[in-house]
């Protein structure tokens, strides 16, 4: 398998392994929290994806112990703190519904490579892919009701891919659903050993792109469309909504107020599912 890697990128990294992309989170040190830089490099590295005639899948992964831990929150304290309704609201609909929604809409398949945490925005990202493939120390979360104060994240895609009641249990509780609970409710297609991770991700994508890949991109369309005729694209706007006004309540202005090494100490803390 060829494997070209292209350099340009500051916070991704972008292969192209025959006719598979790979798009990976690429800030380690930070457990691959996204900043806007990030989100914006990984929006344009997918756009290329989706232009490149020979790619037929797109992987999204992360390097090093995690996938992602989701929002760079001490980006958000020091640069948007003050944003105004407007712009926050333009911030967020941009680089965290939009640029999701592309993922979900792209005619190409797409599997999300997951490793260790899996969280909050990190999370939103992996569960707008086709596919979910992780290793047996991923683990899945969303505590930003419970430290942040805020209605879940902006694209509440929690309910459609876990089922209702494990979404409320998950968002209720601020807990971790573990790779192979992910497994057993549906959520994830293979778990694998960290060490297997990207070569059963691999071997996933090859016999995806073995299928023609026009019957391919019809049948998305088609199995996306089962979800769009029973309300999700209007549910995930709807929520959008929501979520934008949850931020000018005075609950999330005492949790802002307590300080962000809380609201992160938090949700390092919160525990395992039992």
């Amino acid at each position: 398998m060829s494997n070209e890697i292209n350099s340009e990128f500051e916070c991704i990294t972008y292969e192209k392994l025959d006719t598979i992309a790979r798009i990976s989170h690429n800030r380690p040190k930070a457990r691959n929290a996204e900043s806007q830089l990030l989100l914006d490099e990984m929006d344009a590295a997918f756009r290329r994806a989706e232009a490149d005639d020979d790619i037929r899948v797109i992987i999204i992964a992360g390097t090093g112990d995690h996938f992602s831990a989701g929002h760079d929150l001490k980006e958000a304290q020091a640069k948007r703190a003050n944003f105004t309704v407007e712009e926050r609201w333009a911030y967020e609909s941009l680089r965290y519904f939009d640029y999701c929604i592309r993922i979900w809409d792209s005619p190409k398949p797409t599997i999300a490579q997951v490793q260790g945490a899996c969280v909050a925005g990190g999370f939103m990202m992996a569960n707008m892919c086709d596919l979910v493939v992780a290793s047996e120390d991923a683990f899945f979360s969303d505590p930003v009701c419970h430290t942040l104060a805020t209605a879940s994240i902006e694209v509440l895609i929690h309910p459609w891919v876990m089922g209702l009641r494990q979404a409320k249990h998950m968002l209720f509780t601020g807990g971790r659903l573990k790779a192979a609970d992910a497994l057993a409710i549906g959520m994830v297609n293979l778990v694998v050993a960290r060490s297997d991770l990207e070569a059963a991700t691999l071997a996933e994508a090859a016999k995806v792109a073995a299928a023609p890949p026009f019957a391919l991109r019809l049948l998305k369309r088609s199995l996306n469309r089962t979800f769009d005729v029973q309300g999700m694209r209007s549910a995930l706007e709807a929520h959008f909504e929501i979520h934008q006004l949850s931020h000018v309540t005075e609950e999330f202005a005492t949790k802002r107020s307590e300080g962000l090494a809380g609201a992160i100490r938090s949700a390092k803390t919160v525990s395992d599912r039992s």
